[in-house]
């Protein structure tokens, strides 16, 4: 006999005595992350349904603030590629349940963890009861809400659970915060389950969980010693996964972290034994398109993480089944036949030849932008630009004989050049360079880059550009002019100012290659002999691209390609190659085993 409630709960989701129901039947949630931001619109049903062949019942995401609302001045947006109530809706159309996860922070290796930069530029205490950033979130949360609460269970629609926060206890202990989202939530109209989500030790969820909120557990593995911390701090709840790591991320210079299928499936075996409920993370990773991918800090040291967010999930970055997909599929005992294909139609390998067509500086200054002038080098957060780089200019005068250029604490990479001649790279590490004087004013450009803001840890928020002074021996430079190159704005315009600036020669700058298409299909772009840049196709900015690695290929999905001539352009910044090719696997870099523990 099944026991049921006494009465079935408004919410679609309740528990009690350490069971979760829906509708006052037992459930377990079986479920995957899947980001809409990192997926094309065109293909958000496809991924969507080919969560419901893995055996799942439900779908969650994130919301990236920054991505809807990129500027304060503008309304966020909800239309198009951001258009979470229509993703919302299409996941409740393929038999799917939803829980959002709002935050305002998300984490999720996304630029500065979805916090906008114009709110993190200024003097607030971030992540906390500080009023102005709760006055800020508050009039996110007025756009965002009302639209997640229009689509509660309660009201017809897929979503059963909102997240209050994300992971807070790994960051900080203002309880008043957390309380302060909850009621944000409530206010707005959230009536379904609401639950917290931290990792599993004392130190997190004691500054992450609230009484009487549901406490589900963030973690890659142990998962039977998470179950018994969790059932003696908070007796009685369900025990739930909100995120179960499975595979991992990837930083440029590193390994591709990979995750063994046994020991995927026996650790998600272990969560879903004993009705215990999951959300695979992530469940089909994507692609941190454009400039949006984080970064993480490791002892001052800043490590981005690569476009893609493949993430050795079960559903690879282009949507493949891959052979963790079929076991899971097993472990979750899949009811249905697979409707989705193994993989979706490629583009035979072709190479092309890249045309050079301007020098970098040159290109990049032939699109308008303001530019001001001040004693110190502008930062990205003065200049309001989120992502891109900085052309920093001054005119110093340099006595004869070599001296020592130091750029102090620079955030995070600036090609140096001197009277338009490139003198080198300096980053954190490595701030110094050789400059030569000949007793004569020199022209004196910083091109400054933002490799990803930090989206984990109390760095988050970190300003961008050169923070500190440039110095020539002891002699700070003063008087500087700042010109924000916004390329993630850049459209068609931008670009054709950019490749028409000229003239073109063998160093760096911007190239352009046309690749003819039959029936658009997906491809793997690859730039051999390349150093390192980004690339747009069709006027849409792909990502970065490094010869570092572990990243070799870029996914680039058919819904950006179109039949006939389809425009490619790269922007390179150390070592231009000939060619672009069209590959038809994703390449992306030697791998190590990794699994995340909490000790």
């Amino acid at each position: 006999m099944i026991d049921l409630p006494a009465t079935v709960p408004a919410t679609a989701l309740s528990w009690r005595d350490r069971r979760l129901y829906r509708h006052g039947v037992p459930h377990q949630i079986l479920s995957g992350s899947l980001h809409y931001f990192r997926v094309h619109p065109d293909l958000w049903r496809d991924r969507i349904r080919r969560l419901t062949d893995l055996g799942l019942n439900t779908l969650d995401t994130y919301v990236p603030w920054n991505f809807h609302q990129p500027r304060e001045d503008r309304a966020p947006r909800f239309d198009g590629w951001y258009d979470l109530e229509e993703f919302l809706r299409t996941a409740g159309d393929e038999g799917l349940d939803v829980i959002v996860r709002p935050g305002p922070y998300i984490c999720a290796e996304w630029s500065n963890g979805g916090l906008p930069s114009w709110l993190t530029g200024r003097d607030v205490a971030l992540r906390s009861s500080d009023p102005a950033f709760t006055s800020a979130v508050g009039r996110w949360f007025d756009e965002l809400i009302p639209r997640v609460a229009g689509l509660q269970a309660g009201r017809g629609g897929p979503v059963v659970a909102v997240q209050v926060e994300n992971e807070f206890g790994s960051f900080g202990d203002d309880h008043a915060y957390v309380r302060w989202n909850h009621e944000a939530l409530t206010a707005r109209g959230i009536r379904e389950l609401l639950f917290t989500a931290d990792g599993p030790t004392d130190l997190m969820l004691d500054g992450g969980t609230l009484p009487g909120t549901l406490t589900a557990a963030t973690l890659g593995s142990k998962p039977g010693a998470a179950r018994r911390l969790l059932a003696g701090r908070r007796p009685g709840e369900p025990f739930v996964v909100a995120e179960f790591w499975n595979g991992w991320f990837d930083h440029w210079g590193e390994k591709q972290h990979v995750r063994g299928v046994d020991s995927a499936v026996r650790t998600l075996s272990g969560i879903i034994e004993d009705g215990g409920s999951v959300s695979i993370y992530m469940a089909h990773g994507g692609t941190n398109f454009g400039l949006w991918a984080g970064a993480n800090e490791q002892e001052g040291r800043l490590q981005p993480t690569i476009t893609s967010y493949d993430s050795d999930a079960p559903i690879a970055e282009d949507g493949s089944l891959t052979p963790k997909f079929h076991a899971m599929r097993t472990v979750l005992g899949a009811p249905a036949a697979i409707r989705s294909p193994a993989r979706l139609p490629v583009l035979p390998p072709a190479t092309v030849p890249l045309v050079r067509r301007s020098g970098l500086l040159a290109g990049l200054t032939a699109v308008p932008a303001p530019v001001t002038t001040a004693p110190r080098p502008a930062t990205f957060e003065k200049l309001g630009l989120d992502a891109g780089m900085v052309l920093l200019t001054a005119y110093p005068r340099i006595p004869d004989g070599d001296h020592t250029l130091t750029v102090t604490d620079v955030r995070d990479r600036a090609l140096v050049f001197a009277d338009g001649v490139p003198l080198g790279v300096v980053t954190p590490d490595q701030p110094t360079l050789t400059l030569r004087g000949t007793g004569a004013p020199i022209r004196l450009d910083l091109l400054v880059e933002n490799l990803g803001r930090i989206n984990y840890g109390p760095a988050i928020g970190g300003h961008k550009g050169v923070l500190g002074p440039v110095l020539v021996d002891r002699r700070t430079v003063q008087g500087w002019q700042s010109r924000p190159i916004a390329l993630q704005d850049w459209a068609h315009e931008e670009l054709s100012a950019a490749l028409g600036a000229g003239p073109a020669d063998t160093s760096p700058g911007f190239a352009s290659a046309t690749v003819h298409v039959g029936e658009p299909a997906d491809t793997f772009l690859a730039l051999p002999g390349s150093g390192r840049g980004m690339v747009w196709v069709n006027g849409f900015l792909l990502g970065r691209y490094w010869s570092i690695g572990p990243q070799l290929t870029l996914y680039c999905p058919a819904p950006l390609l179109h039949a006939g001539a389809n425009e490619i352009i790269v922007l390179e910044l150390a070592e231009p190659g000939a060619t672009l090719e069209l590959r038809d696997q994703s390449e992306l870099g030697p791998h190590e085993e990794y699994i995340e523990e909490f000790d």
